[in-house]
């Protein structure tokens, strides 16, 4: 909602509304339909308003809004009217869209985002990813599998889904500033009860990072779950992901090679990441277990990953990893919904 007189304050609220994928009811003093008043998910005050609004009742979401930069009574009024804050345009455009289009989305709790990464080329972090985002879609959780690694060949294969019409990843390739959400969501592939932004068939295997950022900026801020299958490599995208992770899983198959190798990822991802936990896949060397390997990567155990000789020929069936929520693998995923999804509800 829009409280305002004054033309040229009213066109630059109308014109950042419009950016932020907002229709406002506008006003010029409050409205006598005080539900309006007390529903609408964002008030904007113009100053010239703000006399006209005092007595109406106190709401969280109130901003006072105006172009004098040096208006030495703008605080008094603000606490008339209960404002949470005062904003002066141009300056704080940017920020007043953003709040905007919060608004519109009805932001709550930001999604839990999980990456999940190979300790060594080969190691199943591509598999893992997909069962993670399969068995948190059981649970009726909003689901959104991001596939953050160009040469994998497409988690949308893996999911059998490379057929399915929506967007990928270089239709966001120019993305910059806010995404939104909905819009997002609702542009993507819809496979086995999840959203997932894979790649196409084409040559492009660039995600600049400013899309990275918004891409998942937008993901998070629907809620729910998001899975990031990332590449070993460290670099700009990737560590625009990696900073807006809740937690990561690295993937490590329980031999002395793949140790090493993962000792060196896990000292990249750990410059930006602070919460990565060891996931150790067998079978294992001889004289090696799940709780050696974490030892010698001086991370936490999130889990041991059982072999299943089953999943090779299952995979080569068309049946995504995980797709068995009975299976080894499904079983994994589903004690680790249980336990993150916990921990989240308590914090």
């Amino acid at each position: 909602m829009i409280v305002t007189e004054d033309l040229a304050l009213l066109d630059d609220l109308l014109r950042l509304c419009a950016a932020a994928g907002a229709e406002p009811e506008v006003h010029h003093t409050v409205p006598e339909r005080r539900a309006g008043w007390a529903e609408a998910p964002l008030v904007l005050v113009g100053d010239d308003a703000a006399a006209r609004c005092r007595g109406a009742a106190r709401r969280p979401g109130v901003i006072l809004v105006g172009h004098d930069q040096d208006d030495p009574e703008v605080w008094r009024r603000a606490v008339e009217i209960g404002a949470e804050c005062v904003l002066r345009l141009p300056d704080a455009e940017s920020w007043l869209v953003d709040r905007i289009a919060d608004g519109v989305e009805g932001v709550g709790r930001q999604a839990l985002t999980v990456g999940v990464i190979g300790g060594r080329g080969g190691a199943g972090a591509s598999t893992l990813a997909c069962a993670l985002a399969l068995a948190a879609a059981r649970t009726g959780r909003r689901t959104l599998l991001v596939d953050g690694d160009p040469l994998g060949g497409g988690l949308d294969v893996l999911l059998g889904g490379e057929r399915t019409e929506g967007r990928r990843w270089p239709d966001f390739a120019a993305s910059q500033g806010r995404v939104a959400g909905g819009a997002l969501e609702e542009s993507l592939p819809s496979v086995r009860g999840l959203r997932v932004l894979s790649w196409d068939r084409g040559d492009s295997v660039l995600v600049p990072p400013e899309a990275m950022r918004s891409v998942l900026a937008a993901a998070r801020r629907r809620g729910g779950v998001v899975v990031v299958d990332l590449p070993r490599r460290v670099d700009e995208a990737v560590t625009e992901a990696l900073a807006q992770l809740d937690l990561g899983l690295l993937v490590v198959p329980g031999e002395l090679r793949a140790v090493a190798a993962a000792h060196r990822v896990a000292s990249l991802v750990g410059m930006v990441l602070r919460d990565l936990r060891v996931v150790v896949r067998g079978p294992y060397a001889a004289g090696l277990d799940e709780r050696w390997v974490a030892d010698a990567l001086r991370l936490p155990l999130a889990g041991e990953l059982p072999h299943d000789a089953a999943l090779p020929a299952a995979l080569d069936a068309g049946s995504p990893p995980g797709a068995e929520a009975r299976g080894p693998l499904g079983r994994f995923c589903g004690e680790f919904w249980e336990r993150a999804l916990a921990a989240e509800s308590a914090s």
